[in-house]
């Protein structure tokens, strides 16, 4: 038998899922296939597009709302240990009472630093704010996708965790304002290329360049902290607090595997999926293949691997109160809608307040029709 799948463009959304996919193969003769799709892609092509052609989607799980609109995947098992899972990865993917994935990978937005280079790491997010902030080097992902999520990470991190706020505003004027402001000050304190980099930019210039000593607010990648995946190794501490509150809200990322609902193996396609995300492949042969897992089992042992714990325990914290992004229909159109004006708010100047009405004003638009 012979299945497909897709996934995302980098190590470790490849990687795992090929490496176990062969295992697999040995001990059950169903072969998989996979072919990867760029990280922008990851974030937005169509699941029902993708669903046409392949049997497995790796996918996002804002995803989710419009997946159960569409009935472009088939509903999994609800019998799922949410317990195994880090971060409210499991729960990301189950919406209006039925599993759409299961969380394969686990990711949040932390802090990441060049412990060789011995800089200061910040503790609060106001320290960017002061003379002082200079110190940190820092290097931010500010690819307008990346900037609305540290947006809204910075807005959870001050207890705003219900979004949207309102029917008229998306988050409250006192921390959209905030949250803007911190954001226009890591612009300033970076090269203007931030607001072309992702994640993976920032880390592949941080781990191969010694201009930068930290990056305070990005999706955390396992790989950089492995011994010679680069030339100089990365490590993880726990985003910046808010002033008056001690509880980091980073954004939850990672990824879920789903299955196409038009697959013609739909139950050899489950059997896989529910195999893949077993602890027992999560912390074995999808771990040693550059693998980030979403197993909360696999991270805990992991921390106590100096090879990655660098990861695993400096960003466990962070991880374990991740925040997880709205999924209702409406929300990626908005995100694409916001992306657009972003990088205007940065180059032009624009004011915190004139923006956040901008955004209030966009999202007024989807809350008519939808909320």
């Amino acid at each position: 038998m012979n299945l497909q799948g897709m996934t995302w463009d980098h190590p470790r959304g490849f990687d795992p899922v090929v490496a176990a996919s062969r295992a697999y193969a040995d001990t059950t003769g169903v072969h998989i296939s996979w072919d990867k799709r760029s990280l922008q892609a990851f974030a937005d092509a169509s699941i029902q597009d993708l669903a046409e052609e392949y049997d497995f989607i790796v996918l996002d799980h804002p995803h989710v709302g419009q997946i159960a609109d569409t009935g472009a995947l088939l509903p999994l098992d609800t019998q799922i240990d949410a317990q195994a899972s880090i971060g409210g990865s499991a729960e990301s993917y189950i919406w209006k009472g039925q599993v759409w994935a299961y969380a394969i990978d686990a990711a949040c937005q932390m802090a990441a630093y060049r412990p060789d280079l011995q800089t200061p790491r910040p503790q609060r997010w106001e320290q960017f704010l002061t003379d002082d902030a200079p110190q940190f080097r820092p290097l931010t992902p500010l690819l307008p996708v990346d900037a609305f999520d540290m947006f809204m990470t910075l807005v959870a991190g001050r207890g705003e965790e219900t979004l949207p706020f309102s029917p008229e505003k998306f988050v409250t004027d006192a921390n959209g304002t905030y949250a803007l402001s911190i954001l226009r000050a890591l612009y300033n304190l970076g090269p203007d290329e931030q607001l072309d980099m992702n994640p993976i930019a920032v880390l592949e210039t941080m781990s191969t360049r010694n201009d930068f000593g930290c990056s305070p607010c990005l999706f955390g990648y396992v790989n950089y902290t492995r011994p010679n995946f680069r030339d100089h190794q990365i490590s993880y501490f726990d985003l910046p607090l808010c002033d008056g509150y001690s509880l980091p809200r980073g954004i939850l990322g990672g990824a879920g595997i789903g299955v196409s609902a038009q697959s013609k193996h739909p139950e050899a396609a489950k059997a896989f999926a529910k195999w893949i995300t077993s602890a027992p492949v999560q912390s074995g042969i999808y771990l040693e293949n550059n693998g980030q897992p979403a197993n909360r089992h696999t991270w805990i042992d992991q921390g106590e691997n100096p090879d990655v714990a660098g990861f695993f325990k400096g960003g466990f914290h962070t991880m374990n109160n991740a925040w997880t992004r709205p999924r209702d229909v409406w929300f990626l159109e908005f995100v694409d809608d916001i992306c657009e004006a972003f990088p205007g708010f940065f180059r032009r100047g624009i004011p915190a307040e004139t923006f956040l009405s901008q955004m209030n004003t966009m999202f007024q638009h989807y809350a008519k029709k939808d909320i």
